[in-house]
């Protein structure tokens, strides 16, 4: 009966305030803090694990990426196992083996259970992750999709290696730890061994496998295996046995510096004047720029940094737009390199041809350095795979290979930067009549110490002026190299049809010559097959002494036949036309 009353009441003071409207003090019981973790149990799809294909490719990603960053700031040559095992419908067990450092007891649990913590987030450095959300993130998925924690191996080298059972405790974002074990073996890495439901293997363009495919396009030096669901195992080898120079950490560039950021850094300074920390803690200050800062705000910058106001930041950094600095530092930009990416491009893709460009460092939005790296192959396996043809024969489509600081881009590619330079390129221009069924591999790698991405995904880079325009020039640059090639394949292969033309004629006209001087058809034929030969022999030569003379280039030869081409298609319209006009006064007069 008490509790009856106590529904009648609680329904009849929701009525009332409905009627009424709520007080401040109605909305402050209903007022709850929440953790990040709390936040991204409700918006998965924020970490890029929406759709069952995606998602299980995301997992992939997350897991790699991180073991990949760990050997490489080890100084270990990656040796990576990813296993798929199907347990029912939409549902699959994911292990992941590295041969990395291994996590300690104290870091393992912030490393895969507490989101935004991490070696990353807070570095100026070139990595692949740079949140301190993915693998975590993936600890949230299995355990809200399952109900089952996460299991962990774990040895750094030192002592016995751990096993142990890993949860986040969403409401305070928090890891919880059981079943810790020490193992009686030998063992040095991590292996990480996860559930989900809800996710789907495939083999398409955007599944694990092609994602670990690109992942040793850009990696080199990593040897990865992949063993589907099926119990097939398929190894990606190194083709290059050097670990990539280890990045270094920067220090912000005054010139991308805001007023928060310049706060935020005085407030947890360790520095006792203003002017030391300006010199300590930004790229490219000197004793010069303090001067020219102290003369232009209106208080000393010997104060202590911790009690500058936001009035003082905000003068600080207005004057940092107006001193010309010197532009930020490069030299902690680490390229895959153009030897590596064509090594992997030939050993992978096998084209005909590949032309790579790496780009000098640039810097976009006033302070963050970033490079580009352009690799295009043409022929062969190049391109993607699509449906035969009537005669059975694979087709192929032009493919874009999307990396940001080696790491596969495989989703949103229409919000990328990469997609939106490729198809501003006006690719006519370089011999690509058919440029989306051209057999095309367009290999683009963005390195940064800050990936501008579009969203916590990390799928899309942001279309930056600056990036824009140094896609397009790297595009261009090795659009040029194509073409050049292009060109000399079908201007090859004109020269071939011509000649076996000449051949053809040859003979007939051997044999009419024969008949009315009564010498050899034989003797005749031949002279006139040296004829042939000598004729394109003198024109091939033309072209590579006006190449070693420098009065020509590969592009200007290519134009020549392009006009030439030209040319003859519209003298043979014409002629066409005026057989056709011929035959209907014929017609007119038969009439």
């Amino acid at each position: 009966m008490i509790r009856v009353a106590s529904e009648k009441e609680e329904k009849q003071e929701a009525a009332e305030k409905a009627e009424r409207g709520l007080t401040a003090e109605d909305m402050a019981k209903d007022f709850k803090e929440h953790s990040v973790a709390e936040f991204f149990k409700k918006n998965m799809q924020m970490l890029g694990l929406t759709g069952k294909i995606k998602t299980l490719t995301t997992i992939v990603h997350e897991y790699v990426t991180n073991s990949l960053d760990a050997c490489e700031e080890a100084k270990i040559l990656p040796d990576l196992e990813v296993q798929i095992k199907e347990i029912g419908n939409e549902y699959y067990e994911v292990t992941a083996k590295d041969n990395g450092p291994g996590l300690t007891k104290e870091t393992v649990g912030k490393a895969l259970g507490k989101l935004l913590a991490g070696t990353k987030f807070h570095r100026m450095v070139q990595m692949r992750g740079q949140q301190g959300i993915g693998a975590s993130g993936c600890t949230m998925l299995s355990q809200i999709t399952t109900g089952k924690a996460v299991q962990v191996i774990t040895g750094t080298g030192k002592g016995k290696p751990l096993s142990l059972d890993i949860t986040i405790d969403p409401k305070h974002n928090e890891p919880k730890l059981a079943n810790i074990q020490e193992i009686d073996k030998d063992f040095k890495g991590t292996i990480i061994r996860a559930k989900f439901k809800g996710v789907k293997y495939v083999n398409s363009e955007q599944a694990p496998l092609e994602y670990l495919r690109r992942t040793a396009i850009a990696n080199p030096h990593a040897q990865i295996t992949l063993i589907e669901p099926n119990g097939e195992k398929i190894a990606f080898k190194r083709t290059h046995k050097e670990i990539p120079a280890r990045p270094m950490e920067m220090k912000p560039h005054p010139k991308g510096v805001k007023v928060d950021e310049l706060v935020t850094l005085a407030k947890y300074s360790s520095e006792r004047k203003v002017s030391s920390f300006l010199k300590n803690n930004f790229d490219r200050f000197g004793d010069k720029a303090v001067e020219d800062i102290q003369k232009n705000v209106s208080f000393d910058i010997n104060k202590d940094p911790k009690q500058l106001s936001w009035e003082e930041a905000e003068e600080i950094v207005n004057q940092f737009k107006k001193i010309n600095f010197i532009a930020p530092r490069t030299d902690g930009l680490i390229p895959i390199g153009e030897p590596q990416i064509r090594k992997s491009l030939e050993t992978i893709v096998k084209p005909e041809f590949i032309s790579v460009v790496t780009r000098k460092p640039s810097v976009y939005s006033g302070g963050f350095p970033f490079q580009v790296e352009v690799g295009i192959a043409y022929g062969g396996e190049a391109g993607r795979v699509t449906e035969a043809n009537e005669e059975g024969v694979a087709q192929r489509k032009i493919e874009i290979m999307r990396f940001a600081n080696r790491a596969p881009l495989l989703f949103d590619s229409g919000g990328c930067a990469i997609t939106k330079a490729v198809q501003s390129i006006d690719w006519k221009r370089y011999g690509m009549k058919d440029f989306e069924n051209a057999p095309l591999t367009i290999f683009v790698n963005l390195i940064s110490v800050h990936i501008p991405y579009t969203s916590a995904g990390k799928q899309a880079i942001s279309d930056e002026d600056e990036i824009m325009e140094e896609l397009r020039l790297a595009l261009m640059d090795t659009g040029r190299k194509i073409y050049t090639f292009v060109g000399k394949q079908k201007r090859l292969a004109e020269k071939e049809a011509k000649r076996k033309m000449y051949y053809k004629y040859a003979t007939e006209v051997a044999y009419a010559v024969a008949e009315l001087t009564g010498k050899s058809k034989k003797d005749i034929e031949a002279k006139l097959h040296s004829i042939v030969l000598k004729h394109l022999k003198l024109e091939e030569q033309r072209e590579k002494e006006a190449l070693e003379k420098g009065e020509m280039t590969e592009e200007e030869i290519e134009a020549e036949y392009e006009k030439r081409r030209a040319r003859e298609k519209k003298e043979a319209e014409k002629n066409g036309k005026g057989k056709k006009s011929a035959a209907a006064e014929e017609s007119g007069e038969g009439e």
